[in-house]
């Protein structure tokens, strides 16, 4: 029984323990972004590179519109970027849209390669074959807008001499629901204060699926992955050959996204198991370049960093065991233990509410943290039944607000 009893505490002291170093870690990005934070990109240049939009479309008649009418909207000169759509596999009438609303129109048709990965790399493809002049692609959801600078924030930093970029990408109309409340405060975080702190720490801020720019050097020497997970995986084979991804808080791009946990559903298995199969993949790699140093171009913690990011598992994995801990603690009588756990939840409720103040953000996604338990305990539900191998998802269209 003693035995039983020293291999428990054992275990809860260990967990503890990888819990606040979870949380240290991004206690001290938290830091680091608040440091960060309005500091400007330097002057605008003189130059304007030309950009071409790279917008992959399956069955987006109703959306694709309105990111459309936010590029015709944009503070850069029409002459120096083009849009073009790859419309994919589709049924409706996304190709007479997007040609209706003066994009280029690239139609493919191909039930055997499947997904966003493909239509990129068959698009660039065509782009190249046709030889058309370009500094820089932009890749964006065929459900978005963006902001009126976004390129030239863009072309400032490519001026910087930056080659790969990631914008801002966040939620279009948070307030619609909880739910995409929810998903807001979670991409503060993710996607606003997490990369400004590596951006303030040399880092590489990875890239996020949505708004990413690529000098032409890199699109050419680079293919698109044609993974569930396709930005991780490119992002993994930038890192390895020497680039890192830059970010430009000041360009933003927003995303619809589903209002609905059951319309969600698909789209977050697809991402925590393409999750779990880079950090399988990668992280030994990434550790074994920082420990031989086989890269030059970039010092070894940011392969380290990198590691880490794949390393920390979901939020709502890490708060749920957080709060498990203390109630734990609670039940054991340990003060110590008590205070440990107590303190892992002020950490989180820090470095959310740090990500949401730094993020501007309005009003109603902190009403909406009212539902966090509901979510956090679906979210663990939905990754046990992903490790248990219960849930599989490739590449499918996720429903977005009845659209």
């Amino acid at each position: 029984m003693d035995i039983l009893f020293l291999l428990f505490s054992i275990a809860f002291w260990a967990a503890g323990f990888i819990l606040a170093a979870t949380i240290l870690y991004l206690l001290f990005l938290t830091v680091t972004a608040i440091l960060q934070h309005g500091k400007q990109d330097g002057l605008t240049p003189a130059q304007h590179h030309r950009f071409i939009f790279l917008v992959p479309a399956h069955n987006e008649e109703k959306l694709l519109p309105n990111l459309l009418k936010s590029l015709h909207a944009l503070d850069y000169p029409a002459a120096h970027f083009a849009v073009h759509v790859v419309a994919d596999n589709c049924t409706d009438h996304t190709a007479e849209v997007g040609r209706a609303c003066g994009a280029t129109v690239h139609e493919r048709f191909d039930q055997n390669l499947l997904g966003k990965g493909y239509a990129l790399q068959w698009l660039l493809q065509r782009i190249e074959e046709n030889k058309e002049p370009f500094d820089a692609a932009i890749i964006l959801d065929a459900d978005s807008v963006v902001s009126t600078n976004f390129l030239s924030v863009m072309n400032r930093h490519l001026a910087n001499g930056e080659r790969v970029i990631q914008a801002y990408y966040t939620v279009l109309h948070p307030e619609r629901s909880w739910n995409t409340s929810l998903r807001y405060v979670a991409l503060t975080a993710l996607h606003y204060l997490r990369p400004l702190a590596r951006m303030a720490l040399g880092c590489s801020v990875g890239l996020k699926g949505n708004g990413m720019v690529f000098h032409r050097a890199i699109m050419r020497t680079h293919e698109w992955s044609a993974s569930v997970t396709e930005d991780i995986e490119y992002h993994m084979s930038l890192l390895l050959a020497g680039e890192r991804v830059t970010f430009a808080h000041e360009a933003v791009v927003w995303a619809e996204m589903p209002a609905e946990l059951k319309d969600a559903r698909t789209q977050n298995i697809r991402w925590e198991q393409g999750r779990l199969d880079m950090a399988k993949r990668y992280v030994p790699r990434l550790l074994k370049m920082a420990w031989t140093h086989q890269q030059p171009k970039l010092p070894a913690f940011v392969y380290i960093d990198a590691a880490i990011e794949h390393m920390i598992p979901p939020f709502s994995i890490v708060a749920g065991f957080s709060l498990l801990y203390l109630l734990m603690a609670l039940f054991m009588q340990s003060a110590s233990a008590i205070g440990l756990g107590i303190g892992l939840l002020v950490g989180q409720i820090a470095y959310f509410g740090a990500g949401l103040l730094l993020a501007d953000s309005p009003r109603q996604v902190y009403i909406a943290l009212l539902y966090a338990p509901h979510f956090v305990a679906w979210k663990i539900w939905l990754y046990l039944r992903i490790l248990l191998g219960l849930d599989k998802q490739g590449w499918v269209r996720t429903a977005r607000n009845n659209q």
